[in-house]
């Protein structure tokens, strides 16, 4: 019987092997992830960063090896239990935003708050304050099409952040912003994230962002290399009212990702 993982890490992996149609993309990972840690993955493309959020957050089935959630097995979990657990506890954004074009930026923002039981005024009141926290509250009710990449990558950010889950996974999330921009949100992400006590588990292929972690692994070829040492963290606020200290009082709201869908949230419009 495989021992339990430590009892101060949200999430444990040990020994997790992953191809893709035959392709080794993890091969043996173990780590460990503390309870309100800003963890940054790098490496360069193609070497297994995706793939392993994706079997720490239960996107993926393991081939071999194991996934615990705070003391609770992933890994035995058949594929509606993994997406019950993404649906109820994680948080995810990615370098793409996938929001639901039928709605605006609002209601995308809201929509995993309603499909987790939240009221119609506390979901909204969520949206509104992260979207403003974000700089795109000005765009709070256009829909997607009216929007550049770099509004609508905010949006999913948004999105991620408004149910406070206890984990939220970013994958490339600031890889369509430019470099100002890219700087803002990771300060509003990591920001929120320690203010709140949520973990951040941040994927980038990009050396710079790692200053915003707490620590820092860098992967290559599927396997584990030697630690990163993060840059040290600046103390300067992001610029206007988003920066870290606008970030700290997040919505009073908690819930919880969902899948997203225009119709489940056709009869919550206003």
């Amino acid at each position: 019987m495989s021992a339990a993982p430590p009892d101060n890490d949200v999430l444990w992996a040990r020994g997790i092997v992953k191809s893709h149609h035959g392709t080794p993309a993890l091969r043996g990972i173990s780590l460990g992830v503390r309870e309100g840690e800003v963890l940054a993955v790098t490496g360069p493309r193609g070497s297994g960063k995706s793939t392993l959020l994706g079997c720490l957050s239960a996107l993926l089935p393991v081939d071999e090896g194991e996934v615990w959630f705070n003391s609770a097995p992933v890994h035995t979990l058949g594929r509606a239990g993994r997406e019950r657990l993404r649906r109820d506890r994680f948080g995810f954004v990615g370098s793409e935003p996938h929001l639901v074009p039928e709605l605006t930026a609002r209601e995308n923002v809201a929509l995993p708050l309603l499909l987790a039981g939240a009221g119609n005024k506390a979901a909204y009141t969520a949206a509104d304050e992260w979207l403003q926290r974000l700089d795109i509250g000005a765009a709070s009710r256009l829909r997607p099409d009216r929007l550049v990449q770099s509004q609508r990558q905010r949006i999913a950010v948004a999105r991620a952040l408004a149910p406070l889950p206890p984990v939220v996974f970013a994958d490339d999330p600031t890889a369509p912003l430019h470099r100002e921009a890219a700087d803002q949100v990771l300060r509003i992400l990591t920001s929120a994230a320690r203010s709140h006590q949520l973990t951040l588990v941040l994927a980038t292929h990009d050396p710079e962002l790692v200053r915003f972690a707490d620590r820092a692994v860098a992967l290559v070829d599927g396997r584990l290399a030697a630690p990163v040492a993060p840059v040290p963290r600046t103390t300067a606020p992001a610029a206007g009212h988003t920066g870290t200290a606008a970030a700290t009082a997040g919505p009073g709201t908690t819930g919880t990702p969902g899948t997203t869908g225009a119709s489940a949230v056709s009869a919550t419009r206003r």
